[in-house]
């Protein structure tokens, strides 16, 4: 189950839209953020922003980030659609803050797009 923010093809749960890229002037800078919104019938809502760490990036969910619950849900990116090759995680817990540090393998600068 998936969920964007930057559309899934299989099961995009929740979708992070309105995703802006920034261009880092220095490490632990946002290059990029957004806003989730359901899919699947699903209720999500709250931000993610995209941490460029001058060593790798993470995915930070707001304190805001919420959803009602869905079995198994995993994080990855997209890119006009979901981005199997990109799932790289566990969500941790359905609500509240949480960083996940990216596999050095994935660019998020390629996609436009996350997924719960």
């Amino acid at each position: 189950m998936n969920a964007r923010f930057l559309t899934s093809g299989i099961a995009a749960l929740f979708v992070a839209t309105s995703f802006v890229a920034v261009t880092p002037a220095s490490a632990d800078e946002v290059i990029a953020s957004g806003t989730f919104e359901g899919r699947s019938d699903h209720t999500t809502q709250g931000h993610v922003s995209i941490v460029d760490t001058g060593t790798g990036y993470q995915v930070v969910l707001g304190s805001d980030f919420h959803l009602d619950g869905a079995p198994a849900l995993t994080l990855a990116f997209g890119k006009d659609g979901f981005a199997g090759e990109t799932e790289f995680t566990v969500l941790k817990n359905n609500s509240g803050a949480q960083v996940y540090d990216l596999p050095a393998n994935i660019d998020p600068t390629a996609y436009d797009e996350f997924y719960v």
